[in-house]
């Protein structure tokens, strides 16, 4: 079976930084990418999303070369820490954004854009604006938004930053649920391992722009080989 992630040494410079990735990740993995500030995680995401373009090495996804395809057409959602939704459109409109950026949907997806907030129990908040709503319910909104658009890639840049344990917790599960309804294989942005070790079966430890470890989730944090993870380790909290 073709991997849903295949990054084939893949390098883009930004500014000063070289930068290279080269894994592949299966359909249906969980993935939770750690790292210091600044040392490519986002810039990693970007890349599979199409927000940014490989200088060298190639993109797939699913089989298929996507390294110089615009983000709408990669099979891809993203769910940012700052939701990315729209403040002058209504709910309902952030969604169907999401399914057809000319907002001509058919009754089909009509009813997906339903669904999808009913799946995250905000039915009948279509007409909200997202500055009525709390963080909590604004990151159901981008959840609901993926769930919509239910294609093969999920990526998550920090979604549950900031918003407590408690909350945090339950939009992982969240999270988790939608990923199986739409089989889809999921990328994550953390900076708590706990957040990872609850969602993840695998891990990329990023560092200096490069994958300094990439391994199976279990005891992962209790590797003794690796001292930029242990020392990452010490400034976070505790695994």
């Amino acid at each position: 079976m073709k991997p849903a992630i295949d990054m084939r040494k893949v390098e883009r410079k930004l500014g000063d930084r070289q930068m290279a990735f080269d894994f592949s990740r299966p359909r249906g993995s969980i993935t939770a990418i750690l790292g210091p500030s600044g040392s490519g995680k986002s810039t990693l995401l970007n890349l599979i999303a199409g927000f940014l373009a490989p200088d060298r090495g190639q993109v797939l996804i699913d089989g298929t070369d996507v390294s110089h395809l615009p983000p709408g057409e990669r099979g891809v959602s993203m769910v940012f820490q700052d939701n990315n939704l729209f403040a002058h459109l209504d709910i309902a409109t952030n969604i169907g954004l999401g399914l057809d950026p000319a907002l001509k949907l058919d009754g089909t997806q009509k009813d997906r854009v339903a669904a999808s907030l009913e799946r995250v129990g905000l039915a009948g908040y279509e007409k909200r604006l997202p500055g009525t709503l709390s963080g909590g319910e604004r990151q159901r909104v981008a959840l609901a938004r993926a769930f919509a658009r239910a294609r093969p890639v999920l990526l998550l840049d920090e979604p549950f930053d900031g918003l407590g344990p408690g909350l945090a917790a339950d939009m992982i599960s969240l999270m988790l649920e939608i990923r199986a309804d739409v089989d889809a294989t999921v990328m994550m942005v953390t900076h708590d391992p706990r957040e990872a070790e609850s969602a993840a079966d695998q891990v990329l430890f990023i560092d200096q722009g490069r994958i300094a470890a990439d391994g199976p989730m279990s005891g992962f944090f209790e590797r003794s080989d690796l001292p930029a993870l242990s020392a990452y380790l010490r400034g976070r909290p505790e695994a």
